[in-house]
């Protein structure tokens, strides 16, 4: 099934949350144009700014591990619903304070987002929710759809403030800092859009499993043979009954993972987390304030940037989709991610703002490219059940690993060496697939199987 295919056959509550991920993406990429300049034109200066989103990312990382580990027991619209709130009250809070605490305490709990990608549980929910709801076969589609929808939407948000701060200034009696508050705004409009379409979800987006899940469950359940140093056989008739007793079981009062799906996580996750870390040291935000701050870009040149970088993140998870279905999730993963760390270390040594904004783009088209694949491993090597769980230790890993970026590029931006985190960003990530590799490589085959 192609992507149009899946967008044509697709559900009502899978349009929903398509639409709520392009909602949320326009939201936090909106936010993230302004975020850095915002704090420095409250004089704030940027050690502090990268302690900011250090903390920022600290706390939605513990808010994120409450929420998404007892998603499943509290319910998962519950949960969307409560984020959508939040979102509105941070943005009035950012529209209308100064005070960097106050602001902080509004960026962890109303997810404000240092990077302009993901931050929150709600992707992490949203994924697992799509997975109940699809068959195995095509997951791979409805999330390249998923993944498209929300880039297209921080695109739209990063063109859409690019030109508005720009015409705001330069209107008589407006501030920078005036332009940035009306953004906010526009972030706190964009939550209650999106608390309307999440109150418009079916109850079966909360229903743990619907009748799809035998199957994923069956096929799950042969992700153990992937397993080194793993006896279990499929050969003993009652295998199909203990998959029936897994499926029958109430998941809320499970409070662990099974081994096997630990030995598979803790791999994945340090993957993972490699990669993050990378990540974290060059965040959008800090590419913002690079461009300008140092090559001294317009918020409209910015804004077009953005915009060019977002459509081809986006356009680029169409053909991730059939790389991961052709040559399987690792090969697919590596075979984009080498390029997209070397374009990103050779970003900053270029002298202009064109030479520079080239290999922007080629990293950020590039870069989305293993997000469907990482989504087919994970899914397709952990039981259906523990997704949600998974799901949120995978996210929760990956946001603590980008933790410590932002203060270490705040000190050397200060310093005037910003662009060293360029070089140090793009060497992490090659790392990550070097772990991925060695960790990995030659299960390929066997997950393209699962899928078939």
């Amino acid at each position: 099934m192609s992507a149009f295919q899946a967008l044509k056959n697709s559900s009502k509550d899978i349009r929903i949350l398509w639409l709520s991920a392009f909602l949320r993406l326009l939201a936090f990429s909106s936010s993230n144009i302004v975020l850095s300049l915002f704090l420095k034109a409250l004089e704030i200066n940027e050690t502090s700014i990268g302690i900011f989103m250090t903390c920022t990312l600290i706390g939605d990382t513990v808010l994120s591990y409450l929420l998404t580990w007892y998603a499943d027991g509290i319910g998962r619209k519950f949960i969307m619903i409560v984020g959508s709130i939040l979102m509105i009250i941070s943005g009035l809070i950012f529209a209308n304070f100064e005070n960097f605490s106050v602001l902080l305490v509004a960026a962890v709990f109303g997810v404000i987002s240092p990077s302009g990608d993901e931050v929150g549980p709600f992707k992490s929910i949203e994924e697992s929710t799509m997975a109940h709801l699809t068959p195995l076969r095509q997951r791979p589609d409805v999330y390249a759809l998923h993944w498209v929808l929300g880039t297209a939407g921080s695109a739209l948000g990063s063109l859409i403030t690019g030109f508005l701060v720009s015409y705001l200034t330069k209107k008589p009696n407006w501030k920078q800092i005036d332009a940035y508050r009306t953004v906010f705004y526009i972030y706190s409009i964009v939550g209650v859009l999106k608390l309307v379409l999440i109150c418009c979800l079916s109850d079966r987006s909360d229903k743990l499993l619907h009748e799809q899940d035998f199957e994923d469950a069956v096929n799950t359940d042969e992700s153990r043979r992937l397993l080194p140093n793993n006896d279990i056989q499929r050969d003993d008739p009652l295998e199909t009954d203990n998959v029936i007793s897994v499926i029958n079981k109430d998941s809320q009062s499970s409070k662990s993972l099974s081994k096997e799906t630990v030995s598979i996580l803790v791999r994945l996750c340090t993957i993972f987390m490699m990669d993050s870390f990378g990540s974290g040291f060059m965040s959008s935000a800090w590419v913002v304030y690079y461009y300008k701050t140092i090559l001294l870009v317009s918020s409209a040149a910015l804004g077009i940037l953005f915009f060019v970088t977002n459509i081809c993140n986006s356009i680029s998870a169409l053909p991730s989709s059939i790389l991961a279905k052709t040559l399987g999730p690792i090969k697919a993963t590596l075979v984009v991610q080498v390029p997209s760390a070397i374009f990103l270390i050779i970003t900053p040594l270029m002298g202009s703002f064109l030479s520079s904004a080239i290999f922007t783009v080629l990293f950020y088209s590039t870069s989305a490219m293993d997000v469907v694949p990482r989504q087919v491993l994970l899914t397709g090597l952990i039981k259906s059940e523990e997704l949600t769980k998974c799901m949120g230790i995978v996210n929760i890993g990956k946001t603590l690993a980008r933790c410590v970026g932002p203060i270490v590029t705040g000190n050397l931006a200060e310093k005037g060496y910003l662009w060293i985190s360029f070089l140090i960003s793009g060497s992490f990530i090659l790392f990550a697939d070097f772990l991925l590799f060695v960790m990995f490589y030659g299960l390929d085959e066997k997950i393209l199987h699962m899928h078939r």
